[in-house]
């Protein structure tokens, strides 16, 4: 082929390159195709805040040290609720508290949730929706835990009552936890994806809570070194009953069993299985 040849040749190449670059067209990965979508988008979409205490909530489970637990209610008190889209991606393990967003959508007022209510079908709660949140990609989410201003959890800003059972002795157990925390999350993780939110459309956000870091769980391969287990409360117990908020608990357990609840409490906050800074302890669970 001639130069003249191939200066065409080189020339109609760049203009069907130019032509599929304007029109959208291109290999990608069909995997991400939604996300890059979202944030291509203007405009606007309602994003729903849910919260989930997993199966163990809903269902109950079996300690680490061996007392089958079932939950009437575990209310969790949420406020000042921010969603974002992070640039650079927030990442919780670095132990910082700001988030750079490109942009925020706000949950207004307090929202009290009874973690138990979830089924099968909706195994996680919703805490509220933000009907006019800018569309994109939101990769990180953050809340406070305060205390409940009324209702059953009142003065709790994670509130835990059940039964606990073991070798035919019963506990029926009250933990209204007057601590407050703050935690801010990385991206959800999990088997979907989560935050993606075009223009028009809907999208959902999952705050996510261990409850076996309190507990440990028996079917777990080893035993949780940072979980309290059941035992020191069933012991604080009187006549098979325990109403304990955590000012109380100091005076009933251990100096070693209080401190081992007070450092798995901030833990147990999650965003699927992505972790979470929590501002007031320093922890990432």
């Amino acid at each position: 082929m001639g130069l003249a040849g191939r200066k065409l040749r080189l020339t109609l190449g760049l203009l069907l390159c130019g032509a599929l670059v304007a029109a959208g067209c291109g290999g990608g990965d069909p995997g991400t195709a939604d996300e890059e979508a979202a944030n291509g988008e203007s405009g606007e979409g309602e994003l729903e805040v849910r919260a989930d205490g997993e199966e163990r909530a809903r269902d109950g489970f079996t300690s680490m040290d061996g007392w089958d637990l079932q939950f009437d209610s575990m209310y969790v008190t949420f406020a000042e609720v921010t969603a974002y889209q992070s640039d650079p991606p927030y990442d919780p393990d670095e132990r910082e508290e700001e988030v750079q967003a490109e942009e925020e959508a706000v949950l207004d007022g307090v929202h009290t949730v009874d973690l138990t209510e979830g089924d099968e079908q909706a195994p996680s709660v919703p805490v509220g929706d933000i009907p006019d949140a800018p569309a994109g990609q939101y990769d990180a989410l953050s809340w406070e835990m305060v205390e409940a201003e009324e209702g059953p959890a009142e003065g709790a800003s994670f509130f835990i009552s059940g039964t606990a059972e073991r070798d035919g002795e019963t506990v029926d157990f009250t933990l209204p936890i007057e601590q407050q925390y703050s935690y801010t999350c990385g991206d959800y993780v999990g088997e979907e994806r989560k935050g993606v939110l075009e223009d028009g459309g809907e999208a959902d956000l999952e705050a996510t809570f261990h409850i076996d870091h309190l507990f440990g769980d028996i079917t777990a391969a080893e035993e949780d070194p940072n979980a309290l287990g059941f035992d020191p409360l069933a012991e604080a117990a009187e006549d098979g009953t325990l109403e304990a908020d955590l000012a109380t608990l100091e005076g009933e357990l251990s100096e070693e069993d209080y401190q081992t609840l007070v450092d798995a409490l901030p833990t147990t906050g999650h965003v699927g299985e992505g972790h979470c800074y929590e501002a007031n302890s320093g922890a990432t669970g």
